[in-house]
């Protein structure tokens, strides 16, 4: 009779559980192993103002949203796109539905109903849970851990490793496993900030009357470091720092990028994208004698408050003295970032294990046994469900990885 195999998951989050699920179907024992009290912290805080799963997209656009890893991420994404992880959560008891923006939403727009059901039947399939392990160490198949303020060593037949990247920290993903792969031999990107906010130098009068104001109805436009012109409307908010919110988390990659190669990113904001520029200057040709220019600015166009004072945040008086300059100047707002957000407040972390440390199972090939899934591998996306959807292809795909490789190995003589 064959003794039963194990498997050991490192990381308690969307791409460990599914590669649990994986596994465990396959009839192998799981223990999962995770640093905090309890699974998916980030997931469940992600999921309080609306958890957004996935999206609607036909797959030839949805698989774009991985930019550069497209390629890479489709054998994991074309086997559990957003349609299957749809089906999976139906399955679990939870309905979705598609929202006006093509985001896919569980109906309660909660994420905790569906884990408190998907840990639920991982239970009961015999999935064990080992909280508040902290990975110290790994020397081939046997982990090290601290828990309890103890030491606690634990030798597996194959190991997933699904601990995030280094985005919101305290929820469990801090990227101390960067050094521990890189001593074994395992190329990574470092991790950077993804999802983020921008700095920039803003006065302080801008700074004490606009900071957290909306910027609603813009768009912005930028020319990557390749010469690719993207352009995007949208809203964000201004900070006293720079800017953030869903339009410029959009644009966090290749404004990382900029940054990275020449030290600085500009990109030009339209402040109403609604008006060409021809129709801004009809608007703007007649004044009103002793009318103040903010008065004849909102009359003419409704620009006013923080759209105005970005405006003359930009420019001054000289460039905005006829109507054609006016429009121009409405229609091309310069901003200039010097650095992405620090990582420990992004939405999420580019860079990680690289593809070429993986095989397409996506094993390590330093660590034969040791599979890696989810935000630990170099790939990133916009929010809009992808990133969720990634973690949970790559975390099937990781697990099927651990089943072909203990099939194999079964297979060996001894």
């Amino acid at each position: 009779m064959q003794t039963q195999q194990t498997v050991a998951i490192v990381g308690a989050g969307p791409a460990g559980l599914m590669a649990a699920e994986v596994i465990r179907a396959a009839g192998h024992r799981v223990e999962v192993y995770d640093a905090k009290p309890s699974a998916c912290r980030k997931f469940l805080l992600a999921g309080i103002g609306g958890m957004n799963i996935t999206h609607s997209e036909p797959y030839p656009q949805f698989i774009q949203r991985y930019y550069e890893k497209a390629q890479w991420l489709d054998r994991a994404l074309s086997q559990f796109d957003a349609d299957a992880l749809r089906q999976w959560v139906h399955e679990l008891g939870i309905d979705t539905f598609v929202g006006s923006s093509g985001r896919v939403f569980p109906l309660e727009m909660k994420a905790a109903p569906l884990l408190r059901s998907w840990l639920k039947r991982l239970r009961e399939s015999g999935v064990n849970f080992h909280m508040k392990h902290r990975l110290v160490g790994m020397d081939k198949q046997v982990l090290e851990f601290e828990h309890a303020g103890a030491r606690v060593s634990v030798e597996a037949d194959a190991i997933v490793l699904a601990m995030g990247g280094a985005s919101w920290p305290r929820l469990g993903s801090d990227g101390a496993w960067q050094s521990m792969l890189s001593a074994a031999g395992v190329i990574t990107h470092p991790l950077q900030s993804a999802n983020c906010g921008f700095l920039c130098q803003w006065s302080v009068h801008l700074q004490q009357r606009h900071a957290g104001s909306p910027l609603k109805n813009i768009a912005f436009h930028f020319t990557t470091t390749e010469g690719v012109e993207v352009a995007r409307k949208g809203e964000c908010i201004l900070s006293h720092y720079g800017m953030e919110g869903s339009l410029i988390y959009g644009f966090s990659k290749y404004l990382r990028d900029a940054i990275n190669q020449l030290g600085h990113a500009r990109l030009q904001i339209d402040l109403l994208p609604s008006f060409t520029a021809a129709q801004l200057i009809k608007k703007l040709l007649i004044r009103k004698k002793k009318e103040s220019f903010s008065k004849y600015l909102k009359r003419s166009t409704g620009l006013s408050g923080v759209k105005a004072a970005l405006l003359y945040e930009c420019f001054d008086k000289q460039q905005l003295q006829t109507p054609q300059q006016i429009a121009a100047c409405i229609k091309a707002v310069p901003i200039t970032f010097t650095e992405p957000s620090p990582i420990e407040k992004a939405i999420s972390s580019a860079g990680g294990v690289c593809e070429s440390s993986v095989d397409q199972r996506l094993m390590l090939n330093a660590l034969p046994g040791v599979f890696c899934a989810g935000e630990m591998l170099d790939w990133e996306a916009p929010t809009g469900g992808y990133l969720l959807t990634a973690c949970f292809a790559t975390g099937r795909l990781a697990g099927q990885g651990v089943c072909h490789y203990m099939k194999a190995s079964s297979a060996l003589p001894t």
